[in-house]
């Protein structure tokens, strides 16, 4: 066997704490500091109600997730769960849902960038920054993909952390400080259901890269074991940093009304640390976010690219690499210009085009567990009503109301991405007669792109 084929060969030696660190690093735990002041502002301050809610309903999810990894081994997604549990053009659609996720990923990254850097410097206008961030990381990427894997391992580290002190600072300050009754940053006044399940929405956002352990099935010790174990540990370990983090921060700033809720975090450093602190803490989470973003954006445009090199997007403009390059120049582009749609959305809308996928997913993910259910049952093999059934009718129904209470530009731009979706797989299957073609929406994908992106020759 070449060095080339053995080097091929994924190795399974990840334990289950290395599972859960590296949903963790995708997750990015300090998202909880930078998205607090919509949250806080939507749930009328009770972001950690908001939090509490969001954490059980990925919870749902994640016990679901656990369950199809476990029944289809290896690398999988939504995608592959709902085309193997349920249909392959409602597979198709499940991708396609995804798909917003992944362009928009992106979007949400560089906005959040500029904003803190107008809060750093704020003469100089918030497109401005947009633009500068979204111009660095496209030719970052487009130069070469490995910058931000070097980068990340150091910066998880870094960003724990920050955490951590920023954690302590605020136990400082609430031992200096009378800042109200306790309880009114859980519930308050002003407070209601409809609040706290709109913000929970938006704070599901905040989980999003737990499912990304799922893919790692063929790089772990015991294999599906111990990936289902580790989505279930990431979702219960992000959720416990978000409650504790969100409910030290509005322990610090009681209620939902403020400046600039998209930047609040920024005032609340100053608060608790002073000018130097909020300073020095917000360029590393700036530097952070850079990283965060040469990822996200490598991710998004190595999974266009090998959809067209596969045809289900068109070849000629997905499906090619850079001659000089060697790397998807046109799939990055096209995020670039995605991103630029963020001059005219704030925080709050951006996340929420991200969770109207990420919601149908999750509810796909349940159904599909439903779905292997009814297809043991018609072999007499019989399992748990209450683990494959109830459990899973729950996450999903509560990924759809979830989904509900997104925004009403998020729902009408799902929707007419969703109704794209149908109509180009109406065209792929010649009216739905065939089965859909299969989306390469796993790691495999990512790693034939790398390996393609060698070699700077166009693929036809």
């Amino acid at each position: 066997m070449s060095e080339a084929q053995t080097s091929a060969r994924l190795k399974g030696d990840l334990s289950l704490g290395s599972v859960i660190l590296f949903g963790l690093a995708y997750i990015s735990p300090g998202i909880v500091v930078t998205t607090f002041g919509v949250i806080a502002a939507t749930s009328n301050g009770a972001s950690p109600t908001a939090y509490a809610v969001a954490t059980v309903a990925m919870l749902l999810t994640g016990l679901s997730y656990a369950k199809m990894s476990r029944i289809v081994p290896g690398a999988g997604s939504v995608y592959s769960y709902a085309r193997k549990m349920l249909d392959s053009r409602i597979g198709f659609l499940a991708g396609w849902a995804m798909l917003l996720d992944y362009f928009f990923i992106p979007m949400v990254g560089w906005l959040i960038q500029a904003i803190y850097f107008q809060a750093q410097f704020p003469a100089v206008p918030k497109w401005v920054w947009l633009i500068v961030v979204v111009a660095l990381t496209t030719g970052i990427n487009a130069f070469g993909m490995k910058l931000a894997n070097r980068v990340n391992r150091v910066l998880m580290a870094v960003a724990i952390g920050s955490l951590i002190l920023f954690a302590a600072l605020c136990l400082v300050y609430l031992a200096r400080h009378d800042t109200g009754p306790v309880t009114d940053s859980l519930w308050n006044s002003h407070t209601s259901i409809g609040a706290i399940t709109s913000a929970a929405a938006i704070a599901a956002y905040s989980f999003l890269g737990f499912d990304a352990v799922s893919t790692l099935g063929e790089e772990t010790k015991d294999g599906a074991k111990t990936v289902g174990r580790g989505i279930i540990g990431c979702v219960v370990a992000a959720g416990a940093i978000f409650l504790v983090l969100s409910f030290l921060l509005q322990l610090v700033h009681p209620g939902g009304e403020f400046k600039n809720e998209d930047a609040a975090a920024w005032d609340i450093k100053r608060l608790i640390g002073g000018e130097t602190y909020a300073n020095i803490v917000n360029f590393i989470s700036l530097a952070g976010g850079i990283a965060s973003c040469i990822a996200l954006q490598a991710s998004t445009a190595r999974l266009m690219y090998a959809m067209g090199r596969d045809g289900v997007l068109p070849r000629r403009v997905f499906g090619k690499l850079s001659f000089e390059l060697g790397t998807p120049v046109m799939p990055l582009v096209l995020t670039a210009a995605g991103g630029v749609i963020a001059m005219k959305l704030d925080l709050a809308t951006a996340t929420s085009f991200i969770n109207f996928g990420a919601f149908l997913g999750f509810a796909l993910v349940n159904i599909s567990v439903i779905g292997y259910l009814v297809r043991e049952w018609k072999q007499n093999r019989r399992h748990n009503l209450f683990t494959f059934l109830v459990l899973p009718l729950a996450g999903a129904a509560v990924s759809v109301y979830l989904l509900t209470q997104l925004g009403r530009t998020a729902l009408e731009i799902g929707g007419v991405w969703l109704a794209i979706g149908v109509v180009y797989l109406a065209f792929l299957t010649k009216g739905f007669r065939r089965p859909a073609p299969e989306l390469m929406m796993d790691t495999h994908a990512d790693a034939r792109a790398e390996d393609a992106a060698k070699e700077p020759t166009s693929v036809a």
